[in-house]
């Protein structure tokens, strides 16, 4: 019998959507994806109970983000979260401390693949030896054909949302990724989908998904001023 897949936290999922699979290229830039990955790491805390937030559903006033549940849970990356919050007085706003958390997070997340052994590091060298290339990409196809298939199933109908597919499906298509599942749909028909599957699901979710969109907004915005 096959093992059972382990499951893979939001943000790992996420990564690896956001990545060609034969070249280890990301589709988006990369300050944009670590604040999606941000954003995921976040939704996480939130679908545990560890997190909540302050005046959700208010756009309004911008949500805080609240510890409920403050014990380690031996996953890097999520318990520096927990300690970043722990330490900020008053309670952060949710897009300020996406803006923060996503500084070399996804440096980190592919640091945190590499060591699991999800992903595997290959380097070449380009212009006659000039250039050195570090390219890292999955050691199976399974993971992230496992993400995209969930994603496939939401789009055909096949399957309930999960809470965390759902949200998956939220960042996806908040990131403009709906083009990059190779699914044979319409990509705006996909999207808007999508969207409606996300939209449906828990309120909290729904506000860091839309901080997170805006927050890739203001880096557009930013980049052309």
């Amino acid at each position: 019998m096959t093992a059972p897949v382990p499951g893979l936290p939001l943000r790992d999922e996420l990564y690896l959507l956001a990545h060609n699979d034969d070249t280890g290229q990301p589709h988006i830039h990369r300050q944009a994806l670590a604040l999606g990955l941000a954003g995921a790491v976040l939704i996480d805390l939130v679908l545990t109970g560890r997190t909540t937030l302050d005046g959700s559903g208010h756009p309004a006033r911008e949500q805080r983000i609240r510890l409920h549940i403050d014990r380690p849970v031996g996953d890097l990356i999520t318990d520096t979260a927990l300690t970043s919050l722990r330490h900020t007085r008053p309670a952060p706003p949710l897009r300020h401390w996406l803006r923060g958390f996503a500084d070399d997070l996804y440096e980190r997340t592919r640091a945190g693949l590499h060591a699991a052994g999800i992903l595997r590091h290959t380097n070449h060298r380009r212009l006659g030896g000039l250039i050195r290339a570090d390219t890292y990409l999955p050691t199976h196809q399974r993971w992230p054909v496992i993400a995209r298939a969930r994603l496939r199933y939401l789009a055909d109908g096949r399957e309930q949302p999960d809470n965390h597919t759902a949200a998956l499906a939220g960042l996806v298509v908040a990131l403009n990724l709906t083009d990059h599942l190779y699914l044979h749909d319409d990509t705006t028909t996909v999207a808007n989908h999508l969207r409606a599957i996300a939209d449906q699901h828990h309120r909290p979710v729904r506000d860091i998904t839309t901080a997170v969109d805006a927050a890739v907004g203001d880096l557009a915005t930013a980049t052309y001023r």
